[in-house]
């Protein structure tokens, strides 16, 4: 058994308040991506309220408009696998009609000890470090994933493909 799960946080700077029609699609597609995550392979836990989603929940260090998902994963192929390779790119594909692109990098990933949910406050402190810092084996992407602590294999991997959303 793995000892070590995949902890990920993405977060999206809105063009408009959620309940504006403007987002009214992105809303409606809120329970079926949020199913699918929770019935793939690999897919261990996710941040939520409970009305089943986070889009109440806001991290003061990145603004009010600012919606956070944060999961857990088996591992980076299993995220990868769910984010590029379901219906959930279907979702991506149209994010630019609900959320404004951003400059600064908004995906983090980092390995955390089976069991753990990380909190709010240690998954924007992630994403702070990715920034400062580029990828490190404490906060990394997709581009540039480093195996888990207790992985045998040294050096980091990468899912460098191009995304079938962009």
């Amino acid at each position: 058994m793995a000892v070590y799960e995949l902890a990920q946080l993405n977060v999206a700077l809105m063009k408009a308040p959620l309940d504006a029609p403007e987002m009214a699609d992105f809303v409606a597609r809120l329970d079926r991506i949020n199913a699918l995550a929770e019935g793939a392979p690999g897919f261990v836990w996710r941040l939520q309220t409970e009305d089943g989603d986070a889009t109440a929940l806001r991290a003061a260090a990145l603004g009010e408009n600012v919606l956070v998902n944060m999961s857990v994963w088996s591992g980076v192929e299993a995220l990868h696998a769910y984010v590029y390779r379901s219906a959930h790119v279907d979702v991506m594909r149209r994010r630019r009609e609900w959320f404004e692109r951003m400059r600064e990098a908004y995906v983090v990933l980092w390995w955390v000890p089976r069991g753990h949910r990380p909190t709010m406050d240690e998954a924007v402190d992630r994403l702070q470090r990715l920034r400062e810092h580029g990828p490190t084996r404490e906060a990394f992407t997709f581009r540039q994933a480093y195996p888990a602590p207790d992985a045998e294999r040294q050096g980091g991997s990468s899912f460098a493909e191009e995304c079938p959303a962009c």
